[in-house]
């Protein structure tokens, strides 16, 4: 089976290793135009010369209401596409590939000033707002804000695409009985995230894959359960993604026990049930841990999240732990052995 350091290669994107900078909201856009700037640009650079394969930019939010807080990430206009460009060809330039993953907050905006949607008109908590309930033709416009995000995404230079299908978030809220109450078409859970789905493979090329982030459960029996998600992945499968970013939680409130690999399990069950690669993340920042993920065929690729942000090099660190080559920079050759940075033997 493959370890942290074989290359992963899937439809036309081949990645250096299987070592993906999970996303993770940086809620830092000063400006509040949804653009990154300076923080992103050094954020997401620093993890590609640090020895990730994949990196994933955060939740970036298709249209303006769509986000968390007035300081996240946007893509709802081409103005924003510059900056993104800037950090694609950077990242690039120290031999990593990047996606961006797609999103809309729906009922978990938290700023006063964007106006939280939803399937139905039902608060996170008390702690929330109640969102507006989604119209037939609001519906259209979001998956043809999701369309657009994905172009600009595409015309940013990105590798990959991932829809945040996860956490709570909008296309996770159509999929739970948690969230959507609805009596039409879009009461079933899966007619949204399909017509997302389809949208924005229509502007993919043929051999860039889509990947999608799931919660595999939502640690409530008022949820979805298990086998459902199942059916639900199945579904979205048939459709065009290509592989699942297998997370858990977010769309109730609710504690949630973690401990290192707490979500692994339910990424092996669904690469098992589907035949489909599969990302497992959740506190797998033990080297041993995520290594012995891919020897055992568990996972295809680990995302790193905390342990990236405490150490931005994880990935050249495990990779001196396992005794691998990996690319360096030049101009840190001297930080270490000869071996490691240009693989000539010991």
């Amino acid at each position: 089976m493959a370890g942290l350091f074989d290359r992963f290669a899937l439809n036309g994107l081949e990645i250096k290793n299987r070592v993906m900078m999970s996303p993770m909201c940086q809620y830092s856009v000063w400006a509040k135009d949804g653009a990154p700037n300076e923080w992103h640009y050094v954020h997401y650079i620093s993890r590609a010369v640090g020895g990730v394969g994949l990196v994933m930019m955060e939740m970036t939010d298709v249209v303006p209401d769509g986000r968390i807080t007035v300081y996240d990430l946007g893509i709802w206009d081409d103005a924003q596409i510059p900056a993104f460009r800037r950090i694609v060809d950077q990242v690039h330039s120290y031999g990593a590939k990047i996606g961006i993953q797609l999103a809309h907050a729906g009922r978990k905006a938290e700023s006063p000033e964007l106006q939280p949607e939803a399937p139905s008109p039902i608060a996170f908590s008390d702690k929330y707002r109640v969102p507006r309930e989604l119209s037939r033709d609001d519906i259209r416009r979001l998956v043809d804000a999701f369309r657009e995000g994905a172009r600009r995404a595409l015309e940013a230079g990105v590798d990959t695409l991932e829809l945040h299908g996860a956490h709570g978030y909008l296309i996770h809220q159509f999929m739970s009985p948690l969230s959507n109450h609805r009596t039409d078409e879009y009461g079933e859970p899966t007619r949204f995230g399909v017509e997302v789905i389809e949208a924005v493979k229509s502007v993919m090329p043929s051999g860039m894959p889509l990947l999608m982030r799931l919660s595999a459960t939502e640690y409530t029996d008022q949820g979805y359960s298990f086998a459902d998600l199942l059916e639900m992945a199945r579904i979205y499968r048939d459709h065009g993604v290509d592989m699942f970013d297998v997370s858990t939680g977010g769309n109730a409130v609710v504690h949630i026990h973690d401990y290192p690999g707490y979500q692994l399990p339910y990424a092996a069950e669904l690469k098992k049930a589907l035949n489909v690669p599969v990302i497992t993340v959740g506190r797998m920042e033990s080297f041993d841990l995520a290594q012995a993920a891919l020897e055992r065929g568990e996972a295809d690729m680990v995302a790193i999240a905390r342990g990236l942000l405490r150490d931005p090099y994880w990935a050249n660190a495990a990779a001196l732990h396992f005794e691998q080559h990996v690319q360096v920079p030049q101009e840190y050759y001297r930080a270490f052995p000869r071996w490691f940075t240009t693989g000539e033997s010991r």
